[in-house]
């Protein structure tokens, strides 16, 4: 049975200060109802040595949005999947589409970060997806495709079961557009097809794949129902504890 998951990303927002407030009101809320549904908060890095500590382990899980694709050394203003992991963080971004957009992260830089948050016993949080351009052209599984065999797919079956895949098609991101629901499922059972075929059915079957397009509590039950949609990866909606648990909630029965 694969993992049914909501995250968080906070992206760069919230002082560390307003950031522990969302976030003990967040496990508070949780606390109070349980939660049908594994949650996740992937915070900026100045923040995960702070938050860790303040949540309920077996509701919350706490991640970082980026790692660098280097182990240490001379890398100023960089932070390692090492650093990450030390202040008790679980989870790792990578390959958002901003982070692809404006700082030109290749499938090779990519490659190298997830090998390395596998190596320091983090769950990535893959992101793949296309621009608006490549929607309107029809090449959009081209290019998830790629973006799956560039980084993810040289992973042995038994890493790539580590993975947690969000697919965000980057049209929908911050403009208010969501992809419909049949958008969403089509696109989700086309990347689950291609990790059959390279990993087999049982690889396949396990992988959570999270939607990550302007998912708000009123479009979450919705799109959730479809069969190859398992969460979400919640941008603006994750900054408010009332939206975020609305999007939670979206998982009870």
């Amino acid at each position: 049975m694969r993992k049914k998951i909501v995250a968080g990303n906070w992206k760069m927002n919230k002082t560390l200060q307003e950031g522990i407030e969302l976030v003990k009101e967040i496990n508070t809320a949780l606390e109070a109802d349980k939660p049908a549904c594994d949650v996740v908060v992937c915070t900026p890095f100045i923040h995960l040595a702070s938050v860790t500590p303040l949540v309920n382990p077996s509701l919350i899980g706490i991640g970082a949005e980026n790692c660098a694709d280097k182990e240490s050394g001379a890398y100023t203003g960089e932070v390692s999947a090492a650093m990450v992991a030390s202040t008790g963080a679980k989870y790792c971004i990578l390959g958002h589409s901003e982070r692809r957009a404006y700082y030109h992260e290749t499938n090779e830089i990519l490659k190298e970060k997830v090998l390395l948050a596998l190596a320091n016993g983090l769950t990535p949080i893959f992101c793949v997806g296309e621009v608006k351009d490549e929607r309107v052209a029809g090449i959009q599984n081209q290019v998830v495709e790629s973006q799956l065999e560039g980084a993810l797919f040289n992973l042995s079956a038994e890493d790539f079961g580590k993975i947690v895949i969000a697919y965000e098609p980057v049209w929908a991101i911050g403009t208010g557009l969501t992809a419909t629901s049949e958008q969403a499922e089509e696109m989700h059972a086309f990347i689950r097809s291609k990790v059959e075929a390279k990993y087999g059915k049982a690889v396949a079957e396990d992988c959570s794949i999270l939607y990550g397009g302007s998912c708000k509590p009123s479009n979450a039950k919705e799109l959730f129902a479809n069969p190859d949609v398992d969460g979400g990866l919640i941008g603006g909606a994750s900054l408010k504890a009332a939206d975020f648990k609305g999007i939670i909630d979206a998982w009870k029965k």
